[in-house]
């Protein structure tokens, strides 16, 4: 990262539980600044398809950390012109699409609350991050991954608000689910997330928490930005 100064790139993290529209915020965020995206959620799921594609349990924790140690995960950034953000190689592959499929989303918690799993992609999101200039989301990212982050944000939202949110995303993907399971999958994920030992879902203690309920993304957007961009400046 560049020196102090006005104007140099700062580390943008932002947190929070599933649906509380994390991803969507911080991508946008980030082509506002002029920044890299980084959305380490789709890192653990990346590792959740392979493990699902090698029919490796997910409650073996050696197997599943010998996995994410031997898998090349790599971000390729958008093509100026082409609409979407980065997108996730796996091993060579591009599993931007494959990595949001329901049986990944169900499982992945499982995968994340792994210790050795999390070891090794907490070490490759702070490489991809070290330069600054990233808005990175995730679900520890100020308190764990990165921790002297000048920007940190917490967004948050009711459980019926983010399984709207959920719902829609899945339609929109071809995949109906009704209102009750994906309440339900989404309170047993915070369960998981929340509960887990290493690392488990919470504001650092420097975050800004920003309510999401009933607030348009462009609203959330325009407030981290602002805020942000006075950081910047400082």
């Amino acid at each position: 990262m560049e020196g102090k100064g006005k104007g140099r790139p700062l580390t943008v993290a932002i947190d929070g539980p599933a649906g509380a529209g994390k991803s969507t915020v911080a991508r946008s965020v980030a082509q506002k600044l002029g920044y890299l995206y980084l959305d380490t959620g789709a890192m653990y799921r990346a590792i959740t398809l392979k493990a699902l594609q090698q029919n490796v349990p997910l409650d073996d924790e050696g197997a599943l950390t010998r996995l994410a140690c031997e898998t090349v995960l790599e971000w390729q950034a958008p093509q100026a012109g082409i609409p979407g953000g980065p997108k996730l190689y796996m091993d060579g592959v591009d599993v931007s699409e494959a990595i949001r499929h329901p049986r990944v989303t169900k499982a992945v918690s499982l995968v994340a609350r792994v210790p050795g799993v999390r070891q090794r992609l907490i070490q490759l999101q702070r490489r991809f991050a070290e330069q600054g200039g990233v808005v990175v989301d995730g679900r520890d990212i100020g308190t764990v991954v990165l921790p002297h982050a000048e920007c940190k944000f917490y967004l948050t939202a009711s459980l019926e608000e983010r399984a709207r949110r959920r719902q829609r995303e899945l339609a929109q993907q071809g995949m109906p689910a009704e209102m009750e399971e994906v309440k339900s999958a989404l309170a047993w994920r915070d369960t998981i997330d929340s509960g887990r030992e290493i690392s488990p879902l919470r504001p650092a203690e420097d975050a800004v928490i920003i309510d999401t309920t009933g607030r348009s993304v462009e609203e959330v957007v325009e407030q981290i930005y602002s805020l942000c961009k006075e950081k910047e400046a400082l």
